[in-house]
């Protein structure tokens, strides 16, 4: 079950290739993201001396009242990837045209886990195509349902 969802990247990328990482959160942010306020529109994943961060999530406050007053909503979390994870993100990170996303956070075990997908830009007729095939897929379902 996916508590936050990033909606819009599949729309706008292409995912190559997917991850699952667990993430470093405090004990208020956790309570936040399981009671669904957070955004993962506008992040992604850098990778700096060896260890992989998520930087542009913003986690809102779950009690503003009883929040920190240094509480950063966007502050940057680091991820908990395997070495060999990290050094092929690293890779992947210096090629030009890709880029690593969050796609969503879940829950796994008692566990909060960030799934995170390499990435390619589309380009504006590829997302006109990826809408027109579901459209044509929406058309078609009503069709079967109808007879």
């Amino acid at each position: 079950m996916s508590l936050i969802e990033n909606r819009k990247a599949r729309f706008n990328y292409e995912v190559l290739e997917e991850f699952e990482a667990g993430i470093e959160l405090l004990g208020f942010e956790v309570k936040s993201v399981r009671a669904g306020a957070g955004k993962l529109e506008g992040s992604h994943v850098i990778v700096r001396g060896g260890e992989a961060y998520v930087v542009g999530m913003s986690i809102s406050p779950y009690q503003p009242a009883n929040m920190p007053k240094e509480y950063e909503q966007t502050r940057t979390r680091k991820l908990l990837l395997t070495k060999k994870e990290i050094e092929t993100l690293a890779g992947i990170e210096k090629q030009k045209g890709l880029t690593i996303v969050p796609l969503s956070m879940y829950s796994k075990s008692r566990k909060l886990k960030l799934k995170i997908a390499i990435v390619r830009g589309r380009k504006k007729y590829d997302k006109r195509e990826v809408l027109k095939k579901r459209d044509t897929s929406r058309e078609i379902q009503r069709t079967l349902k109808n007879r």
